[in-house]
């Protein structure tokens, strides 16, 4: 997964798929595939999204590309590319 540095931390893509049973990240090739129980209208999956990112992260979430869109480049505010592949590395199927 592409993993891009900046000066106020990370951007990774995100690919989302709205309407899952329950909330789960996979790791593909290129992005994460995160699975959200929301309905993708008003903004609902966005906010799942950046609110369960954050706690998993333990950073604040931001979606820097893509509010309308399943393809979204969000950004981890204040993290580490090295924290990331640890957490990422203890995801089911890593």
């Amino acid at each position: 997964m592409k993993v891009t540095q900046t000066t106020e931390g990370i951007l990774i893509k995100v690919t989302v798929k709205p309407k899952a049973n329950n909330f789960k990240i996979e790791q593909e090739e290129n992005n994460l595939l995160v699975h959200c129980r929301s309905l993708p209208e008003k903004g609902k999956v966005n906010k799942e999204l950046m609110k369960e990112l954050s706690k998993l992260f333990g950073h604040e979430v931001f979606i820097v590309s893509g509010l309308t869109s399943k393809e979204k480049i969000i950004l981890i505010k204040g993290a580490k590319s090295e924290e990331l592949r640890l957490l990422l590395s203890k995801l089911p199927g890593s």
